[in-house]
């Protein structure tokens, strides 16, 4: 029944919306979400904010664009589709020849039906978008003296913000893991809804689950720069905490399952996103991490380095519909968004189980006050303790219990009891 809600609230709620990286239209979709559900905190982030290398941009918001011809007639139309209106279009209201105009009019020859998504956001510039079709059918009707009146009643604010939003499900531990989403393309089905609509599901999911183990964090933020600025106010704790997780992109349609792992292939995400599959019975393609280009980018970077992978169905960029007008709710089905949100809490219930030891001390700690060290250093060492002292080296905060336990080659019952040692010492978290 959740599925079919929150299908519902992306389909025609959220669908019409038009999203950019700041603005309006992400406040107004996560208000929608906070609707269904009150514990979302939003959060606003002033334009000029220093994050890392980066700084929030200016807001923009747009009320309407237009093309009016000779005879007084709307040709072009952001009213009828946001996707008509290049992104971050600055304000416009100017007369120009058919000439001048062309030149800022985008379409796709290869796809002569479909209107393209395209985007400007550091560069100032202004533009529209249409289908092929309907460009040619345009060129054909007008005289190359023939003047059209453009309007983009678009504005920047210096003084504006870039939003985003944070839910938190807490657990019986501290150590979470973080599921991130982006709310910051217009009308676009699969790339933009599928991560935020599964998102949704799995948070309904879970929160009615009793003796959480692990805290969930989901963030709805814009791509890029929405991830940027998160990292910026939160690494400390998520660096702390966070065990692992996924970021969820274009996962609503109905054909392949596939998957990013994160950069080095060897973390707990990866290894839980590969073993839901397994359970699943699902076919899957892997693609490679230097096939990179969502916000898998941010949180496999240096020094950031969490243990973060993707999930998808059809991967952005790989489908014929990605960035334009037919990337829509025909795409995107209740049954794609079921099958991604299956593999998706899959891989969060093999997380939550997941024991995935961390060392809390820097080089080797003092075993002997601990009890845990013979008081002779004799030509055998105790076996137990070289075990305890391996179990330790594999201790980082990327190996699970089994992967340990392989390593260190010790059944996984004498592993878990090495476990349960150094947690009561506090050497482990």
């Amino acid at each position: 029944m959740s599925i079919k809600k929150f299908y519902k609230l992306g389909k025609n709620q959220l669908f019409p919306i038009c999203r950019s990286i700041t603005g309006n239209g992400i406040r107004k979709t996560l208000r929608s979400i906070k609707k269904n559900f009150s514990k979302l905190k939003i959060y606003e982030v002033p334009s000029g904010t220093r994050v890392f290398d980066w700084r929030v941009p200016d807001e923009w918001n747009v009320k309407d664009a237009y093309v009016i011809d000779k005879y007084n007639k709307k040709i072009i139309d952001f009213k009828k589709s946001n996707l008509h209106l290049v992104g971050y279009s600055l304000p416009v209201n100017k007369i120009f020849t058919k000439k001048q105009l062309f030149k800022k009019i985008h379409s796709l020859p290869k796809q002569p039906k479909a209107i393209p998504y395209i985007v400007s956001y550091y560069n100032k510039y202004w533009g529209f978008c249409i289908n092929h079709n309907e460009k040619k059918n345009l060129e054909k009707r007008y005289k190359n003296n023939d003047k059209f009146k453009v309007v983009i009643k678009s504005n920047f604010k210096k003084k504006g913000s870039l939003t985003y939003g944070e839910l938190i499900i807490p657990g019986k531990s501290k150590k979470e893991i973080l599921i991130s989403t982006y709310v910051c393309h217009p009308s676009m089905a699969n790339n933009e809804l599928s991560g935020p609509i599964v998102s949704l599901c799995l948070i309904n999911h879970f929160s009615k689950l009793k003796k959480l183990q692990k805290t969930l964090r989901f963030i709805f933020i814009p791509e890029t720069i929405g991830s940027i600025t998160y990292l910026s106010k939160n690494l400390n704790n998520l660096k702390k905490n966070v065990i692992g997780g996924y970021n969820l992109s274009c996962i609503g349609d109905e054909r392949q399952h596939s998957c990013m792992l994160s950069k080095y292939e060897n973390t707990s995400s990866d290894v839980a996103i590969t073993e839901a599959y397994k359970k699943l019975k699902i076919k899957y393609k892997k693609y490679s991490f230097l096939e990179r280009g969502s916000d898998e980018r941010q949180y496999n970077s240096p020094g950031i380095d969490l243990p973060i992978a993707s999930i998808f169905r059809s991967k952005y960029g790989e489908y014929p519909e990605y960035h334009t007008s037919l990337d829509n709710f025909n795409l995107v089905t209740e049954k794609g968004i079921s099958g991604g949100f299956r593999v998706a809490k899959t891989a969060i219930e093999l997380l939550i189980k997941k024991i995935i030891p961390k060392n809390n001390f820097l080089c080797e700690p003092q075993m002997g006050k601990r009890n845990l060290y013979p008081n002779l250093s004799t030509k055998n060492k105790n076996i137990f303790t070289r075990n305890l002292m391996s179990f330790l080296q594999y201790a980082d905060g990327k190996n699970d219990l089994k992967k340990i336990s392989k390593i260190i080659k010790v059944e996984y019952k004498k592993t878990l009891k090495i476990y349960n040692i150094l947690q009561k010492n506090r050497l482990v978290s």
